[in-house]
């Protein structure tokens, strides 16, 4: 019986970013520019950035969620982080999608995000 690649036992949920990526880190950074405007802590930090994903070509696909399926900037957010990382020098292209699966728990934040909002 085939069943979904997120399904299968032992597959991780959340498809692995490429760190190795010469833009990684300068993705990363741009991310860390956008925030969620109800909480003061960016997008990144927050674990709501799920993968990044950069093909040789330098095309970034970037998969993220929100803290919660009714939040007020849903709409927006991606746009947001479009925006940010776009004008990263050699970046090609950038796609933002949104999923809902895994959905966002507090223990997907950062250390730093955790210290911030007074979790630690």
């Amino acid at each position: 019986m085939n069943q979904p690649q997120d399904k299968i036992e032992g597959a991780p949920l959340i498809r692995p970013s490429t760190t190795d990526h010469p833009l990684y880190d300068q993705v990363v950074e741009a991310c860390r520019t956008v925030f969620d405007p109800e909480i003061p802590v960016n997008v990144y930090d927050l674990g709501l950035v799920y993968t990044i994903d950069i093909s040789p070509e330098n095309e970034v696909e970037i998969l993220m969620t929100l803290t919660a399926p009714g939040c007020p900037v849903a709409g927006e957010m991606p746009g947001w982080v479009q925006d940010a990382v776009e004008p990263v020098a050699g970046v090609k292209e950038v796609k933002v999608g949104m999923t809902f699966d895994p959905p966002w728990g507090m223990e997907m934040m950062s250390d730093e995000a955790r210290l911030e909002l007074g979790f630690m």
